[in-house]
């Protein structure tokens, strides 16, 4: 078997680089995979590797790590020096971390760590950040006060200090005097900045301060729908151009047919939805909705999952009603075989990414 998963001898179609060759929607593989605790983390990174080369091989733009802290049942590496070490085999693809958690930290931490990791990429960096939910993670890391309030303060700090100017700051978490970097970023003034959001008064501070709302995964795409007007909307009042793009994580899995798809992937998805009740995400979603519910009525409207056609049905709904740009897309849930993951990444590659990106008829 061949890295990419193929058999010896087969050669890969050619595709279009990361580097503009690739017309339309952009995809992007979403490679911070959480393991069950207890996995050997070394092998994990060797299989999360693999795929990172398989979407740089095959025309996919983008490849993305998460952050979360005291994770308890699942393992995952921090994004930081994770995107590092995927900087070396990433080709011309974009990175990003989705998202960061900038409330929780400090910020002069944050803008030399980012600095670095953008010149690591040589300017391929796309930044994300977002609040938090977790309270484990905010009693964790001293997070006391008004966590929107340390999140527009930090910021604040990380840009100024991108901007090259000299800070002084006095926040009961940081405190500078004329502090100033001695390493920016490649991107001038900064890298795109992607805000996460799940409720309305957090799309409206997305589209405020960042240059794209990046849309979560857990939200069902009907209350997605109707939240995108209130970002559009916000950007207008505060004169700000429309965002140029629209990017959405999604949890995708493509099997040959709609029932295999599903009998591979269930039970790896219920376990960490499962996570999430534990962790408390299903309690900031817009519409009280849960993560509890039997797993037709969880994947139902959130989860693109089935046939290629089936995939390829999803993906266009999502380009016609969102406009969206960039799908993210988590294909391999903890505990799911990496060969199953794989097959999943070339049947897309082969069977929906041409169609996506011809455009929606």
């Amino acid at each position: 078997m061949s890295p990419d998963g193929r058999p010896e001898g087969e050669q890969a179609p050619q595709r279009g680089s990361a580097e503009g060759g690739a017309a339309g929607l952009k995809v992007g593989i979403h490679v911070t995979n959480q393991y069950p605790r207890g996995t050997d983390m070394v092998r994990a990174l060797s299989e999360q590797l693999m795929f990172l080369r398989y979407a740089r091989d095959n025309g996919w733009d983008s490849a993305w790590a998460g952050q979360h802290f005291l994770s308890d049942t699942l393992s995952q590496l921090q994004p930081v020096p994770y995107l590092a070490r995927l900087a070396a085999e990433s080709g011309a693809m974009h990175l990003g971390i989705a998202a960061q958690l900038l409330s929780l930290l400090n910020p002069l931490l944050v803008a030399e760590e980012i600095a670095s990791l953008d010149v690591i990429t040589g300017g391929r960096l796309i930044w994300c950040v977002g609040l938090g939910y977790r309270k484990v993670e905010d009693d964790a890391l001293g997070m006391s006060g008004s966590k929107v309030e340390r999140f527009e303060r930090n910021l604040d700090v990380v840009t100024a200090l991108w901007r090259g100017e000299k800070v002084s700051c006095d926040l009961p978490w940081c405190r500078l005097h004329e502090a100033a970097l001695a390493t920016l970023p490649v991107q001038r003034p900064r890298p795109p900045l992607w805000i996460a959001a799940n409720a309305d008064v957090a799309v409206r501070r997305a589209a405020r301060l960042g240059d794209a709302w990046i849309i979560n995964p857990h939200a069902k795409t009907t209350d997605i729908v109707a939240q995108l007007p209130v970002f559009h909307e916000e950007r207008r009042r505060v004169g700000r151009p429309p965002a140029s793009e629209i990017p959405v994580i999604k949890e995708v899995f493509v099997g040959s047919t709609r029932e295999e798809a599903r009998r591979i992937c269930r039970p790896h998805l219920e376990l960490k939805y499962g996570a999430y009740v534990e962790w408390g995400q299903d309690k900031v979603l817009v519409d009280g909705d849960t993560f509890s519910s039997p797993f037709d009525v969880l994947a139902q409207d959130r989860f693109i999952i089935g046939s290629p056609e089936d995939c390829i049905a999803e993906i266009r709904r999502l380009q016609r009603d969102l406009g969206m740009t960039h799908l993210i897309m988590r294909m391999q849930t903890p505990g799911m075989p990496g060969d199953e993951a794989l097959r999943s990444m070339r049947l897309f590659t082969d069977e929906v990414l041409p169609v996506v990106r011809a455009g929606c008829p």
